[in-house]
C-alpha cells in the first residue's frame, strides 16, 4: 500500500473545493480510490435517499453496478445487511453463503467475484449507505474490515453529510430571503397606498389584501404591481 496515495486520497475525500463539494463525484472517487489503494478488483457505493431507500450511487466497474442494483431490487446481499445493521460484513467465500443469499451468490460468482466486504458509511449514529469491496480471489481480502477502507468510508461520509447540511442551509436561507423580500415589497406598497388615499398603514394593507384575494393573486405580486403603477386597488372602505 503506497502511503503517498493513501494520504492524497484522504485529502481528496475531505477537500471542500474538490470532489467533496459534488456528491456523485465524491462517491465515484471513493470507489475508484478503493481499487487503487486497497488492491480490490472492484468497489461500489450504495446510498440511502431522503426516504431511506437504497440507491446505487457509484461503482468502479459496470459489473459491480449491475450486481449492486440486483441486491437493491432483490433486497438481498451483504451490502444490504451491512446498511441495515450498521456493521461491517466480510464474506471470504461467497459460495459458502448460498443458503443465506440464494439469489445474490450466483450473481456474484457469475461476475467473477469470490469474496466481498461491506463497510457502513456512518456519521455518528446515522448510517447513510455502504461501501462495498469485491475481489476475485478470497485470499486477497482482509476479513472483518480494513481500517484504511473504513477510514476512507468515514471521511467520505462526513464530507457527504456536510454537503447535505450546507445545501439544506442554503435552501433555508433562500426561503428566508424570499420571505424578507416579499415583506419589504408589501410594506412599500402599503406606504404608497396609504399616501395615495390619505389613510393609515393598516387600512392600506386591508385594501391591498382584499384586492389580491378578490383577484386570486399572490399578495407580493400585487404589491410589486402597485409599486410599479400597474395595479390600483380601490380606496379602503371607511369604518
Amino acid at each position: 500500500m503506497d502511503e503517498n496515495v493513501v494520504a492524497k486520497t484522504f485529502v481528496e475525500l475531505a477537500d471542500n473545493g474538490g470532489a467533496a463539494s459534488d456528491p456523485p463525484a465524491l462517491l465515484r472517487l471513493l470507489a475508484d480510490r478503493c481499487v487503487d489503494v486497497l488492491g480490490v478488483n472492484a468497489a461500489g457505493v450504495l446510498l440511502a435517499d431522503l426516504s431511506g431507500e437504497l440507491r446505487v450511487a457509484a461503482a468502479s466497474r459496470g459489473q459491480v453496478r449491475h450486481l449492486e442494483l440486483f441486491e437493491v431490487l432483490e433486497e438481498e446481499g451483504p451490502c444490504l445487511d451491512c446498511f441495515r445493521r450498521g456493521t461491517a460484513v466480510a464474506v471470504l467465500d461467497v459460495s459458502m453463503e448460498a443458503e443465506r443469499w440464494p439469489r445474490f451468490v450466483p450473481q456474484a460468482r457469475r461476475r467473477g467475484f469470490a469474496a466481498v466486504q461491506a463497510l457502513p458509511m456512518r456519521c455518528r449514529s446515522e448510517v447513510v449507505g455502504a461501501l462495498n469491496l469485491f475481489v476475485a480471489d478470497a485470499r486477497h481480502i482482509e476479513p472483518f474490515g480494513s481500517p484504511i477502507a473504513q477510514a476512507m468510508a468515514d471521511i467520505a461520509t462526513i464530507s457527504l453529510v456536510r454537503q447535505r447540511s450546507a445545501r439544506r442551509s442554503e435552501r433555508l436561507t433562500g426561503q428566508l430571503q424570499t420571505a424578507l423580500d416579499s415583506r419589504i415589497v408589501i410594506e412599500q406598497a402599503k406606504g404608497k397606498l396609504a399616501e395615495r388615499y390619505g389613510t393609515d398603514m393598516e387600512r392600506a394593507f386591508l385594501s391591498l389584501r382584499g384586492y389580491a384575494r378578490s383577484h386570486n393573486r399572490r399578495l407580493s405580486d400585487v404589491a410589486r404591481e402597485v409599486i410599479a403603477g400597474r395595479s390600483s386597488p380601490p380606496p379602503p372602505e371607511e369604518k
